[in-house]
Formats: C-alpha cells, structure tokens, sequence
C-alpha cells in the first residue's frame, strides 16, 4: 500500500514540474523577442525564471500595441528610469500591495481612480491638498471608507 501511494505521489510530483516550463535562455528567444530585449542581453541567462517569464508576457503585450500606445509606454519608462531609487522602492511596494488584494477589490480600485481622473482638473487639486493636510491616521480612515464605499448608481 505504501509503494502504491509512493508511486502516485512521485507521478504527481514529476507531472506538476514538468508542467511549470522553465523561462527560454537568450538563444532560444526568437529574433523579434531578442531586439525587443536587446539591453538584457547579457544579464538574461542569469535572471530568475520568473522574471524572465514576466519580461516575456511584457514582449508579447508590447507586440499587441498600437503605436500611440508603445510612444505612452516608453514615457512611462522614461520617467521611471528618472525617479529616485527610494520612489521606486516605494511604488514597487504599493504594487504588491495592490496586487495582494482581492480581484473586485483591485476592480474597485481601477473604478475609483479612473472617477478621480475623470474630474475637472481644479476638484482634483482641491481633493489632493485636502489629503496632503490630513493626518496619517485620518488618511488610513479615509482609505478604508473610500475602499468600502461602492460606487454610486449613474443617474
């Protein structure tokens, strides 16, 4: 009995690494994905697979890109590039955080920011000075009323 739920278990084991596929070395990428990500060239091999695998989902998006879109992308980068390494760690931070969160969460949150940007440019100031003035207690209270706030039917 104990061979038989060995042997099953070590079926298992083998199927499930077989199905991760690790992430291609540089000279398995093709022509396209190795332009694209020309700059890594020589880091590539020793990245995390991981990594490598998210860069490739990022090639495959850039691809699907229409040109006003990759112009968008690249000043996104750019300015990325510009901002001090302790914004970027703080940024990283938020990301993970949001990606922790529950799908309709993150839905909620999309919906919340795309109603703040679609607001004339002067409520949107006002509502940013207002928040810079609170407390960071008052911002964590604020924070949780707006997240558990739904959105309010169109009329």
């Amino acid at each position: 009995m104990n061979i038989v739920r060995l042997s099953i278990t070590l079926m298992l084991l083998l199927a499930l690494a077989g199905a991760h596929v690790a992430a291609p070395d540089w000279g398995s990428l093709d022509n396209d994905q190795q332009r694209i990500l020309e700059q890594l060239k020589g880091r590539w091999n020793d990245m995390p697979a991981e990594r490598r695998e998210r860069l490739l989902k990022g090639v495959e998006r850039w691809r699907k890109m229409g040109p006003e879109q990759r112009k968008h992308a690249r000043e996104n980068l750019r300015r990325w590039r510009r901002l001090p390494p302790e914004k970027r760690a703080k940024l990283r931070q938020r990301l993970k955080r949001f990606r922790s969160l529950k799908p309709e969460k993150r839905r909620l949150l999309r919906e919340k920011i795309q109603r703040f940007r679609k607001l004339p440019a002067e409520k949107r100031q006002a509502l940013k000075r207002r928040w810079k003035r609170m407390s960071p207690e008052q911002r964590q209270r604020a924070r949780r009323r707006i997240m558990n706030k739904r959105p309010r039917a169109r009329r």
